[in-house]
């Protein structure tokens, strides 16, 4: 992604559903289900909070952060 470029617009072009707030509390792996059952196009990858992660936009990416107890700690969002 370009530091021009806005990031809530580019979650807007990929298709089908692109955040799960309702998930935030969820264990990880169940959140990652979910997401993938509603959108069929990404894949979830459950992480550590503070996990390092590349820094490009795909609209087939959803990352799950999940804290040391395995709960989603922040809405999943594509990207």
């Amino acid at each position: 992604m370009k530091m021009s470029e806005n990031p809530i617009k580019m979650t807007s072009e990929c298709p089908d559903k692109s955040s799960w707030p309702e998930l935030v509390g969820f264990y990880g792996e169940t959140a990652a289900r979910i997401i993938e059952r509603e959108n069929p196009n990404v894949n979830a990858i459950v992480l550590i909070e503070g996990t390092p992660t590349t820094a490009d936009f795909r609209c087939d990416r959803v990352w799950v952060w999940v804290n040391e107890a395995g709960k989603v700690v922040q809405t999943p969002t594509i990207g």
